[in-house]
């Protein structure tokens, strides 16, 4: 019987090849369903239009199938909720050197980067680094 912490396991070894990290700490899984060992994941992506949605897509398709005693392997790509850089996990964020103290991802302090609730990692990315008193 398959199980979720397999899923899961396979899943941290699928890559945005822009972002060095992996997509279960990006936050791009919103979830994981497991039926008689037909498994379906349910993720988003950072920014709609993004290039790599197929590669992405089907990377994670394929590590999931090929967890032994899966039959099947599923992918759905949704928009709602829209993905944001509060769906970053504590790792993803040491790794990305995006910390709350640079207000990064703090809803309070606002970045202009921001449109209907949603902030781009590629605009967080490209920011200058805050200045330090």
């Amino acid at each position: 019987m398959v199980t979720n912490e397999q899923v899961y396991e396979v899943l941290r070894k699928c890559y945005d090849p822009e972002i060095p990290v992996n997509v279960v700490d990006l936050g791009l899984i919103y979830d994981v369903q497991i039926d008689d060992d037909h498994v379906k994941v349910v993720m988003t992506l950072t920014a709609r239009g993004c290039p790599a949605h197929s590669f992405i897509s089907e990377q994670v398709r394929q590590q999931v199938a090929e967890i032994p005693g899966v039959k099947s392997a599923n992918v759905q790509v949704v928009w709602d909720p829209p993905w944001d850089i509060s769906r970053l996990s504590e790792a993803a964020r040491k790794q990305l050197g995006l910390l709350r103290e640079q207000g990064i991802g703090n809803r309070e302090q606002g970045t202009g980067n921001r449109r209907r609730g949603t902030l781009s990692l590629v605009s967080v990315l490209s920011q200058p680094a805050p200045e330090r008193g």
